[in-house]
């Protein structure tokens, strides 16, 4: 398999997404991009819609309320991160309460994180999920107001960051990809971008 980079020349990456870790991560594949994302996407889904689903139907809205055509050249990535715990979907908290009430579910209890990412092109879409089970230990309220307070962890999906101190200290065992928990599964990523352009994406 070529390096991704060589299969790239003449290929422009967009990442259509606000997020900071996002970015981090993609910058890890050494690979150039740039970043362009609208902010007034609708992200509603039917009530009924199965919840495993909705990461993979909310990056596909994103992908198609895109500001604007795409270029020849052109790949858009978009992704959506969200985090279920026992079956229920734990999206970014309202406020300072509800981080801490979402905490206290995970607490000693094993979550799920699922991101659903899309490619498109102007000849070809392709979108996939991935899975990461995160176990947590106990934790106190003491532990969990501390983190709150001190992190403001209100812009990420089931109020915690794996990155930042509570991941340090509350996960026991993950099974999958640690930076899916993170919020881009770039392994699996490098992959389908390999595989998108072999099938002229």
């Amino acid at each position: 398999m070529k390096n991704l980079l060589i299969k790239l020349r003449g290929r422009a990456l967009i990442l259509a997404s606000a997020s900071p870790r996002r970015k981090q991560l993609l910058e890890g594949l050494d690979l150039p991009f740039s970043i362009e994302y609208n902010d007034n996407i609708s992200e509603d889904y039917h009530p009924e819609t199965d919840p495993y689903l909705v990461p993979l139907h909310l990056s596909e809205l994103k992908s198609a309320g895109f500001l604007r055509k795409l270029d020849d050249s052109e790949i858009l990535i978009t992704a959506d991160t969200l985090v279920f715990c026992n079956g229920a979907i734990l999206g970014k908290p309202s406020g300072r309460e509800n981080a801490i009430e979402i905490l206290k579910k995970l607490s000693g209890n094993m979550h799920e994180v699922i991101t659903g990412v899309t490619l498109r092109s102007n000849k070809l879409t392709r979108s996939f999920t991935s899975v990461t089970k995160v176990y947590f230990r106990n934790l106190s309220a003491e532990e969990i107001t501390y983190y709150v307070d001190e992190y403001a962890p209100y812009d990420k999906a089931g109020s915690y960051g794996a990155q930042e101190w509570i991941g340090y200290v509350a996960i026991e065992k993950i099974e999958g990809s640690f930076f899916n928990v993170m919020g881009l599964p770039v392994q699996r990523l490098y992959q389908e971008l390999n595989e998108f352009i072999a099938d002229k994406g």
